[in-house]
């Protein structure tokens, strides 16, 4: 039986007398790779921005194996939040000064990985993304796909508890996009990995274990 990894307690959040999140019980067992879906203004980044820590809830609690975060100071978070949790945004944000491996280690210097075992784990999970003859480039040349892959490896470095994922194939080419929500599925059955992903894409959605769809700040 999985164990919940992330448990998300009447979370509520209001931006002054707006109410976008309306009291949100979620469960993430181990392993489980979730989507969240729902239109635009449903609440589903502010879901997912609490669930990692990037954000506070008005009210409610968010347990990360078996870490109640909503409780930790800011530098504490900080550091839960390099070593537990791993994003992929839409928009990579990789840094155009830094090649691909570069890009990769900059979550475990931040750890404080010695740049021998940073660089040695960065090229292995590189390699396993098949990226390996790209590793030395610049984002800049990189396709979009490659791109959005090396976020995904930068996301795993740290071998976090969970990875969110927040649009990670809303800019690829249906190609890339069948690729990277392919590579979702294999990173799981390898590193035993868990996604929350929030997504607009029906076939990412309807590849997952589980979907939680959000209308209006609530779980349906």
């Amino acid at each position: 039986m999985n164990m919940a990894l992330i448990e998300a307690g009447n979370i509520r959040k209001s931006f002054g007398s707006l109410q976008v999140l309306k009291g949100i019980n979620a469960t993430i067992e181990q392993g489980e790779i979730v989507t969240i879906v729902g239109a635009s203004g449903a609440g589903k980044t502010t879901f997912l921005q609490i669930a990692g820590t990037l954000m506070k809830p008005t009210q409610g609690t968010v347990t990360i194996n078996g870490t109640l975060v909503s409780e930790l100071r800011d530098k504490e978070l900080a550091r839960f939040r390099n070593r537990h949790i791993g994003f992929v945004f839409q928009f990579h944000h990789l840094l155009p000064e830094f090649t691909a491996v570069e890009n990769v280690c900059i979550p475990a210097f931040i750890a404080g990985i010695t740049k021998y075992d940073a660089l040695r784990q960065a090229k292995e999970i590189l390699g396993f993304l098949g990226l390996e003859h790209r590793m030395h480039h610049k984002p800049n040349e990189l396709s979009g796909g490659e791109q959005q892959r090396v976020a995904v490896a930068r996301a795993l470095i740290n071998n976090p508890d969970v990875i969110l994922a927040d649009e990670p194939s809303g800019n690829l080419d249906s190609h890339n996009k069948k690729e990277l929500h392919e590579l979702f599925f294999t990173l799981r059955n390898r590193y035993h990995q868990t996604f929350v992903i929030v997504t607009h894409d029906t076939e990412l959605a309807g590849m997952s274990d589980r979907t939680i769809t959000m209308h209006d700040g609530q779980l349906v």
